[in-house]
């Protein structure tokens, strides 16, 4: 199993924690310039998004896609809570929040810090003040959205959840500093052996 990607993707990560918390090996090749337009430099895949899985000779695109590629290449007995088995409305709308948050902080970060894009572009202004909306949800909420998931060994949302907000420290889009309840998340998760191991960093 070889993933390609960046260590420096938040959508990267959550594959690579996955396969950490379940003890799945994995082969890491990097994309060495976002910038690309060739599918070539995505592994074949055509909407030129990463992460991709290359797995018995196919290619597997989409980090939830390949976290479910890894639990079912792994012998561990952990309980896993994927998004379909969210069953309360609050549980289901923590979720779709972090997955806006993680595609508006992909759009600014690629438009204003990669390729330096106007930062007050309306585009960008409309990606950040929804970004700050779906952050302060959260924030609001993060406790009790916890506190519903049922017993479970992993789950999609705290992973996830996990990699968006440690990603918006590394990758500075909009301040944390009014989110008090998603940073102690956070550095409560990032307690975790694999989430020490796969630390955001520069390829």
């Amino acid at each position: 199993m070889q993933l390609v990607g960046r260590h420096s993707s938040l959508y990267t990560r959550m594959p690579l924690m996955f396969a950490c918390e379940l003890g799945v090996p994995l082969e890491f090749q990097p994309v060495a310039d976002m910038t690309r337009t060739d599918v070539a430099s995505y592994a074949g895949n055509p909407a030129l998004k990463l992460p991709i899985l290359r797995l018995e000779g196919a290619e597997l695109y989409g980090a939830l896609n390949i976290c479910r590629a890894i639990a079912e290449n792994s012998t561990s007995q952990k309980l896993i809570i994927w998004p379909e088995l969210l069953a309360d409305t609050l549980s289901r709308n923590a979720q779709e929040m972090v997955w806006h948050a993680m595609g508006a902080q992909v759009q600014v970060v690629m438009g204003t810090v990669v390729n330096h894009l106007p930062a007050e572009d309306g585009f960008f202004a409309k990606a950040r003040a929804g970004l700050d909306g779906a952050l302060g949800w959260l924030d609001s909420r993060v406790h009790d959205c916890l506190a519903a998931l049922p017993p479970r060994g992993l789950s999609v949302f705290e992973v996830s959840l996990f990699c968006l907000v440690e990603h918006l420290a590394f990758r500075p889009s909009v301040a944390l500093e009014p989110y008090p309840a998603l940073r102690a998340f956070a550095a409560a998760y990032g307690a975790r052996d694999c989430a020490r191991r796969t630390a955001y960093r520069f390829d």
